[in-house]
């Protein structure tokens, strides 16, 4: 029956559907309101320059889809999966494009962060309203940003004041599993600075988050059906300066603190904190070249506890410097060179052989444009404390068949560093360990015609050296293969009305590994992926509803334990009361559906939000 329901979803799809990339804030589109984006490149290019997959996500979407989490953002976003371990504040994970948790690497404000023993950013303690728009960009970019950028980067941006005066901002709501959040801002601007002040909370008492055992899921041996709780506030922090000499300051700062509760026999309660700060410089020594400083912190803090007992801490600090130089060569033609050095510390409970490391990276990139060509070639070298040197690549090309149709096609190399966990973890990790390495491989198509847009790519990554628990050796070793092939399509338009916008993705995520496992799929990873976007504003009312639908997958790397596919269906609802006040309400999982995105960890259920807006 669900098998039936996804391919009726994918033949409805065809005559629907859109991206969310072409929605951006409009000190973020260039004077033909055109997206600027700057991960894929480093540097400032239309969504339509790029040779790139990307999807931009800005404020407006977030408010439009009434989105109360990241994981609520990212879910059925092209490209992305998304696995979570029991609800809001509980352990959430992103796949892109069948990679690896921890092959993507995110930017906050340009600072890189994450956790250095783990290898992945606790994407559920990243509040959405301190947040004022998203870059994913789909594909290898370790040419350009070096380890963990082999299924790609998503660069999350905070609030930023715009437009002249003092402006606040205010949002309050409440609703199932007694949740109630809100925030409180007020943001700035004049011709030459600007300047931004967000505070928000949530706090939910959830459900049971885990239905599993002593040998499955929450790993405990009486799982609690207990509501497992989450409570979080946060605040962020950015101002910036453009002086007449066209100098331009900025400083950033985030932070993130809060508890969640979940069922184990080892730990049930962590007490967990993100910060980031930082800053940059902007500047032209002369009129082709342009010099831009970042330097920053991020830190990623996790104290746990059994009951009011502490058992563990591990706090990581990621330090990071970048030197970048983009020099105008040519009307159509730039040149990026730049160094960056990152320096992690591992502060834990746990006695670590080796808490420190540092990696240099110095990296190159061409951007050009010849006729209906556009090229990008782009070189890195890292040289790392713990493993030593690594060279990546990447060339992509672009031609324009017609003033609305182009080709694409790309290559890229990466890698991925182990984490300290892995590589030092006492009694666990393998000093020995080397980085896993990746080459990827997409061709695509794109259009933009007048009705609407559409794009299909179609890519296949392998990766070498990846990181198992080797049983032979009772430690981590680099033992496993993988081969992914992908399709991504998007297809937008307006009918009657109706804004449509949607995403298909088909994944084949190989395990190329020797041994009984060879040829399994992948854990964890939907093989088919379907999200459908609908909305209409009728005068002051604006209704829409969001479909998602993903196919069945496996919890376990020997495909034993399957997980169902499954359908959900959200419906949203504001009322425009006036130019700054609205109301908005929704229903999400309207028809109660029962899923797992991880074996044994329950997701909501049917539930209601509501929340009343005040905005500039």
């Amino acid at each position: 029956m669900q098998k039936c329901r996804l391919s009726a979803m994918a033949v409805l799809w065809l005559g629907t559907a859109t991206t969310a990339a072409n929605a951006v804030l409009a000190e973020n589109i260039d004077h033909q309101g055109k997206p600027i984006i700057v991960t894929a490149t480093r540097t400032a290019q239309t969504t339509e320059e790029s040779l790139a997959s990307v999807t931009v996500i800005s404020r407006k979407d977030m408010e439009r889809q009434q989105a109360r989490s990241l994981e609520d953002l990212f879910r059925g976003v092209l490209g992305i999966n998304v696995t979570n371990n029991g609800g809001p504040g509980k352990g959430t994970f992103l796949q892109m494009r069948g990679t690896e948790s921890d092959h993507v690497l995110v930017l906050i404000d340009g600072i890189k962060a994450g956790s250095a023993t783990s290898g992945t950013t606790a994407f559920e303690n990243i509040p959405v309203e301190q947040i004022e728009r998203i870059e994913i960009v789909r594909g290898p970019r370790s040419s350009l940003y070096g380890s963990e950028a082999i299924g790609g980067v998503i660069q999350i941006f905070t609030r930023k004041g715009v437009g002249e005066g003092i402006k606040p901002s205010f949002s309050f709501g409440g609703g199932s599993y007694t949740t109630l959040n809100g925030s409180v801002g007020l943001s700035g601007g004049g011709k030459q600075g600007w300047f931004n002040m967000t505070v928000s909370g949530i706090g939910t008492s959830g459900f049971n988050a885990c239905t599993g055992s002593a040998t499955a899921g929450c790993f405990s041996d009486e799982p609690d059906p207990d509501k497992d709780g989450y409570r979080n506030v946060a605040g962020s922090a950015r101002a910036g300066y453009r002086f007449q000499n066209g100098l331009e300051i900025e400083g950033n700062f985030m932070h993130s603190a809060g508890k969640t509760e979940f069922d184990g026999s080892f730990v049930n309660k962590a007490v967990i904190a993100q910060q980031v700060f930082g800053g940059s410089a902007r500047f032209s020594p002369f009129d082709f070249w342009r010099v831009n400083i970042i330097a920053g912190r991020s830190r990623d803090d996790a104290d746990n506890y059994l009951g009011k007992v502490f058992m563990t801490r591990f706090d990581t600090t990621r330090d990071t410097i970048t030197w970048q130089n983009n020099f105008m060569l040519h009307q159509n033609h730039q040149l990026t060179v730049g160094t960056d050095y990152q320096h992690d510390q591992v502060n834990s409970t746990e006695a670590f052989t080796v808490n420190s490391r540092s990696n240099w990276g110095v990296f190159a990139q061409h951007l050009a444009s010849i006729a209906a060509h556009n090229v990008q070639l782009s070189l890195r070298h890292d040289d790392n404390q713990q493993f030593g040197s690594r060279v990546t690549g990447g060339a992509g090309w672009g031609y324009a068949i017609t003033d609305k149709v182009r080709l694409i096609a790309s290559f890229g190399s990466a890698f991925k560093a182990p984490t300290f966990n892995e590589l030092f973890f006492p009694n666990f990790g393998n000093a020995n360990l080397r980085p896993e390495e990746s080459r990827s491989f997409e061709f695509g198509v794109r259009g933009s015609p007048d009705w609407g847009n559409w794009s299909l790519n179609v890519y296949e990554t392998r990766i070498d050296e990846l990181i198992a628990f080797d049983a032979n050796i009772l430690a981590p070793a680099n033992i496993d293969q993988a081969r992914i092939k992908g399709l991504e399509a998007v297809l937008g338009t307006q009918i009657m009305g109706w804004q449509l916008n949607g995403n298909l993705t088909f994944l084949d995520p190989e395990n190329r590994s020797s041994g009984l496992n060879k040829g399994n799929i992948l854990p964890r990873r939907a093989e088919q992926t379907f999200r459908l976007d609908i909305d209409r504003l009728f005068g002051q009312y604006r209704i829409g509803a969001m479909f998602l639908a993903e196919g069945e997958r496996f919890d376990d790397v020997a495909n034993t334990r399957k997980l169902d596919s499954y359908v959900k269906f959200d419906l949203r609802a504001e009322y425009i009361m006036s130019k700054h006040w609205r109301l908005q309400g929704r229903i999400e999982n309207l028809f109660d559906e029962h899923y797992e995105t991880a074996a044994f960890f329950n997701q909501p259920g049917r539930n209601f939000f509501a929340t009343l807006r005040y905005q500039p």
